[in-house]
C-alpha cells in the first residue's frame, strides 16, 4: 500500500479539520432540501474528508475505517434509496419522485414532500461519498499492483 505523506503540519491540520468537515458534510445533506447543496455537494465533502485522511495518514489508515466493500454497498445503497422512494411515488398512483403521493404518517403534504426530498438527499449523498472515495482508491492502486511488480522481475 502507499505510506503516509509524513508531513507533521499536515496531520495536525487533518487532526483538526476532520471532525468539523464530516459534520459539514452531513449538515449540506440534511439541509439540501431548504438551502442551495444538498446530497451531491455533502457526498463530496464527505468523501473528501476520507481522501484527506488518505493522504495525511496513509491508505493502511483508510482502509482500516472504511473499507472498499462496505464504499461498494454505500454506493449501491444510496442509488436504491433514490429508485425506491421513486419506485414508490408510482406504487401509490403518482409520477417518478412525485414525493406529495408517498403515504407517510404527516398530516400536510408540504411535509411528506420534504421527507421524500430528504430522503432522495441522503441516498444521493452516500453514493457520491462512495464513488468518490472509489475513483481515489482507483488512483491510488489500480489493480492491486504490487511494489515486487514494478521492479520487472518475474
Amino acid at each position: 500500500m502507499i505510506n503516509r505523506y509524513d508531513n507533521l503540519i499536515i496531520e495536525f491540520f487533518c487532526r483538526i479539520i476532520a471532525a468539523p468537515l464530516f459534520l459539514f458534510g452531513v449538515y449540506i445533506i440534511f439541509h439540501g432540501e431548504a438551502s442551495p447543496g444538498g446530497g451531491f455537494q455533502g457526498g463530496v465533502i464527505l468523501g473528501a474528508g476520507f481522501i484527506m485522511l488518505a493522504i495525511a495518514y496513509g491508505m493502511d489508515f483508510t482502509l482500516r475505517r472504511i473499507r472498499e466493500k462496505m464504499i461498494l454497498f454505500l454506493s449501491c445503497i444510496g442509488v436504491f434509496i433514490y429508485g425506491g422512494i421513486g419506485a414508490a411515488c408510482l406504487l401509490w398512483r403518482g409520477n417518478f419522485l412525485d414525493y406529495g403521493k408517498l403515504p407517510l404518517p404527516v398530516d400536510s403534504v408540504s411535509a411528506i414532500r420534504g421527507l421524500g426530498i430528504m430522503g432522495i438527499e441522503i441516498g444521493v449523498g452516500l453514493t457520491v461519498m462512495g464513488v468518490m472515495i472509489s475513483i481515489y482508491y482507483d488512483l491510488i492502486d489500480p489493480g492491486g499492483i504490487q511494489p515486487d511488480m514494478l521492479s520487472g522481475e518475474e
